[in-house]
C-alpha cells in the first residue's frame, strides 16, 4: 500500500471542481419533508417563539404556505394539528371534520404536486397531553390503538398520501394497515415512527403543537435514549406489521441508529431533525456563535450520510433555496 510522499490524500481536495467530482453525499430537494402546524381560525400565521421562522397556520394561510413549499421543489409536507378543543379521549383526532382532515382536503384542492403526510397520534388532541387513553396515570395500549386506526382512516378519507403514526403504541402499524386495506386504501403507504426516543430535544415542538403532558413523561412508550438493539427490534416489528417507510427520531443525536437501521433492513428510511435540533442551530446562528447556513447544511448532510433517504426538517425551505443558489 502506498504511503507518503507517494500517497497524498490532499490531491483530491486542492481543486474545487475535483472536490465536487469526488463528493460522496449530496443533498437533493427530494430528501426534504417540511413539518407544518395547522390550527382553527382564519388568517392566522403565528410565529413559534422557540422556533424562529416556524409558524402556526390556519387552513387558509396553510394552503398559501404549501404553494410556496411546492414552488421551491420540496416534494412533501407533514401536518400536525392544533384543535380548538381537547378532551380526555382526543376525539378531535378522529373527527372527520377535524382540523387535519379539513387541512388535507384544502391542500389537495389548492396545491398541485405536493405529497401530504399526516402525523397520527393523540397527544395534540388530549386534554392531558399524553399519546393515548388513560386509566389513572397509565396509558392504555390496545384501546388507544383502536382510536389511532380510526384517526388514520379519516386522514386517508380526506386525501392524505402517506399515514405516519408517531405514538409508539404496540401494534398500531398492523391495526392501521388493516383498517386502511379494509376500506380500499391499500395503496396508501405507512411511514412509521419506528424508533422514536424519549428525547429532551422535543421541547420547542410542544410549544408549537400545545402538546406538553399535564403530568409525568412519555418514557413508558417512547424509547430509552440509551438503547440501540431495542431500536432494531422496534423497526423490525413495524416492518413485519406493514410499514413501508421506517423513521428514526430525533436525527442528529441518533445517527448511529439511522446507519444500523439502514444497514440491517435496507428499507426506505426517514429521520426527523426535530425542533430542539433546529432551535439550537437557529439560536446559535442568531447570536453570531456559528455560521447558521453552513451548520444547517452540514447537519443535513450528516443525516443523509448516516443512511437516511429522506428527512423531516424545519430547514426544508432554507435548504431548498441553498440548493438553488449553489446548483452547479
Amino acid at each position: 500500500m502506498a504511503t507518503y510522499p507517494t500517497k497524498r490524500l490532499r490531491r483530491l481536495r486542492h481543486n474545487p471542481l475535483i472536490r465536487d467530482m469526488v463528493c460522496e453525499t449530496e443533498l437533493s430537494k427530494n430528501d426534504f419533508i417540511y413539518p407544518l402546524f395547522v390550527m382553527t381560525g382564519e388568517k392566522i400565521r403565528n410565529e413559534v417563539k422557540s422556533m424562529p421562522g416556524v409558524y402556526q397556520f390556519s387552513v387558509d394561510t396553510l394552503v398559501e404556505e404549501c404553494k410556496e413549499v411546492a414552488s421551491l421543489g420540496i416534494p412533501a409536507v407533514i401536518l400536525f394539528g392544533i384543535p380548538k378543543k381537547k378532551d380526555e379521549k382526543g376525539s378531535g383526532a378522529y373527527d372527520s371534520h377535524g382540523i387535519i382532515q379539513r387541512a388535507v382536503k384544502a391542500i389537495k384542492a389548492g396545491v398541485k404536486n405536493l405529497i401530504v403526510i399526516t402525523d397520527v397520534c393523540l397527544c395534540e388532541y388530549t386534554s392531558h397531553g399524553h399519546c393515548g387513553l388513560l386509566k389513572g396515570e397509565e396509558i392504555l395500549n390496545d384501546e388507544t390503538v383502536e382510536l389511532l386506526a380510526r384517526e388514520a382512516l379519516t386522514h386517508a378519507q380526506a386525501g392524505a398520501d402517506i399515514i405516519a403514526p408517531s405514538d409508539m403504541m404496540d401494534g398500531r402499524v398492523a391495526a392501521i394497515r388493516k383498517i386502511l386495506d379494509e376500506n380500499a386504501f391499500e395503496k396508501i403507504p405507512i411511514m412509521s415512527y419506528a424508533a422514536k426516543y424519549a428525547s429532551g430535544y422535543y421541547g420547542p415542538f410542544r410549544d408549537a403543537a400545545g402538546s406538553s403532558p399535564a403530568f409525568g413523561d412519555r418514557r413508558s412508550h417512547q424509547m430509552d435514549v440509551a438503547n440501540a438493539l431495542e431500536a432494531l427490534r422496534e423497526v423490525e416489528t413495524d416492518i413485519e406489521e406493514g410499514a413501508d417507510i421506517v423513521m428514526v427520531k430525533p436525527a442528529g443525536p441518533y445517527l448511529d441508529i439511522i446507519r444500523r437501521v439502514k444497514d440491517k433492513f435496507g428499507m426506505p428510511t426517514a429521520a426527523y431533525q426535530v425542533s430542539g435540533e433546529y432551535a439550537m442551530i437557529k439560536a446559535a446562528g442568531q447570536n453570531g456563535w456559528i455560521d447558521e447556513e453552513r451548520v444547517m447544511i452540514e447537519s443535513l448532510i450528516a443525516i443523509k450520510r448516516a443512511g437516511a433517504d429522506m428527512f423531516l426538517t424545519y430547514f426544508a425551505k432554507d435548504a431548498a433555496r441553498w440548493i438553488d443558489k449553489n446548483r452547479k
